[in-house]
C-alpha cells in the first residue's frame, strides 16, 4: 500500500490503516516521518489524557472504565499503553497482557500497547507521533498511560493536555515520591481504591502538599489559593478549584473496579479542559510541547550523524586506546570528532 493511500485510509476512519501506521511509526520504519509530516495538519482536535503513578494504583483498571464510561458518552477513544521496554528486543513486556476487559470487541476504543524504548519517562518519541496519529483519525478522547517508574514520569506533560496522577490509599511511600518531583505535574490527583483503609489520610496528605506547594514561590501554573471543597459524594469526593493565576490541582476519589467515581474524575478533566481553553494555556502548552518536540528530534538527528562520523572514521575503538595510554582526553576526542561537523554548520550559516 502506499503512503498516500495509507494517510487517505486512516483519514477516512479505517483502524486497519490506522495500526499500520502505528507500527510504522513505533517500528521507525523507512517514510514513517513523511507520514507523521502529512498527519499533523489534521491534528488538533483530540483530548490528549496523561494517566500516570505508582505501580499497583490500578492505572489499567482505571482506564478500561474510562474508555468504557466515554463510550457510553458517544465518544471515540484512543488508548496507548506505555509498558517497560525488553532489554532483548526493544518491545513492550507486557504488550500481550489482557486489559481493557470492558471494550473488546468495541471497534471505537482503539488500544495499542508500545514500548518506553529505554525513556527514561517511560515514554518516547514514537508515542507522541502515535498520539498524532490517533488525533488525525479523528479520535475524540486519546488515553496515555504510563509505565509508572516515579519522578521520571514527568515526561507526560510533554504530550497529554491534563495530567492525572493515581495514588493508592495509606501510601506514605508514593506521598514522599511525589515530593520529589511528580507533584509539579499532576492536574489531577486520584485517590484510587478508595473504600480500602487509608484513603482519607492519602485526601489530607495530598491536599496538604498541595497548599505547601502553593505557599512556595516555587508553586509554578497551578496557581496559590486554597482547595475548594465541594460537596460529598459518598466516597468519591471531588476538591477542586481555580484562582486567577491558574490552575488549582484537583483531588478525586475512585473505585475503578466498580467504576464508582469514574464519572467525577471525567468531569474534573472537563473542568481542566476548559480552564485550558479559558485561560489561554492551552495554546501555551502547545508552543511548549513542539518546542520540546523539535529538540528531542534534534538531540535524535545528531546522535544519528555523530554514530554515521564515528563509524566512518572506524569507531571508538582506537580513540579509546589513546584515552587509555593518556595520549588524549574524552574532552578533546569529542572535539575532533565534533570539528567536521561544525565546520559544515559553520560554512552553511556563512553562506548568503
Amino acid at each position: 500500500m502506499s503512503e498516500d493511500t495509507l494517510i487517505e485510509e486512516l483519514l477516512a476512519g479505517k483502524h486497519r490503516a490506522l495500526a499500520r501506521v502505528i507500527t510504522k511509526i513505533e517500528n521507525r520504519s523507512p517514510g514513517y516521518r513523511d507520514l507523521v509530516s502529512k498527519l499533523h495538519e489534521h491534528t488538533g482536535n483530540a483530548e490528549v489524557i496523561g494517566i500516570t503513578g505508582s505501580p499497583g494504583a490500578g492505572k489499567s483498571t482505571l482506564v478500561d472504565k474510562m474508555a468504557s464510561t466515554y463510550r457510553d458518552r458517544g465518544e471515540t477513544v484512543g488508548v496507548i499503553a506505555i509498558d517497560p521496554s525488553s532489554p532483548f528486543t526493544g518491545g513492550a513486556v507486557l504488550g500481550d497482557r489482557i486489559r481493557m476487559a470492558s471494550n473488546v470487541g468495541d471497534m471505537d476504543v482503539f488500544f495499542r500497547s508500545m514500548s518506553a524504548r529505554g525513556s527514561l519517562g517511560g515514554l518516547s518519541t514514537a508515542t507522541t507521533d502515535a498520539v498524532k496519529a490517533l488525533d488525525a483519525f479523528g479520535k475524540d478522547k486519546i488515553i496515555v498511560e504510563t509505565v509508572g517508574a516515579g519522578q521520571n514520569e514527568i515526561e507526560i506533560v510533554k504530550t497529554a493536555d491534563t495530567v492525572s496522577v493515581l495514588v493508592p490509599p495509606g501510601s506514605g511511600d508514593d506521598i514522599q515520591m511525589l515530593k520529589a518531583g511528580i507533584l509539579e505535574i499532576a492536574d489531577i490527583f486520584v485517590v484510587n481504591k478508595a473504600d480500602m483503609e487509608g484513603a482519607n489520610r492519602t485526601v489530607m496528605e495530598l491536599k496538604e502538599m498541595i497548599e505547601m506547594r502553593d505557599a512556595s514561590p516555587m508553586a509554578g501554573h497551578h496557581g496559590a489559593e486554597s482547595l475548594v471543597d465541594t460537596a460529598d459524594n459518598g466516597g468519591t469526593e471531588t476538591e477542586t478549584g481555580t484562582d486567577e493565576e491558574g490552575w488549582q490541582p484537583t483531588v478525586v476519589e475512585t473505585i475503578a473496579k466498580t467504576g464508582e467515581g469514574v464519572e467525577e474524575f471525567l468531569g474534573a478533566i472537563t473542568e481542566h479542559v476548559a480552564w485550558l481553553s479559558e485561560s489561554g494555556e492551552l495554546e501555551v502548552q502547545a508552543r511548549q510541547r513542539y518546542e520540546a518536540e523539535i529538540k528531542t528530534l534534534l538531540r535524535e538527528d545528531t546522535a544519528a550523524l555523530l554514530e554515521e562520523e564515528l563509524s566512518a572514521r572506524g569507531g571508538l575503538e582506537s580513540h579509546i586506546d589513546r584515552v587509555l595510554r593518556k595520549e588524549t582526553d574524552p574532552y578533546t576526542i569529542a572535539d575532533e570528532l565534533m570539528a567536521p561537523i561544525e565546520d559544515c554548520v559553520g560554512e552553511a550559516r556563512r553562506e548568503p
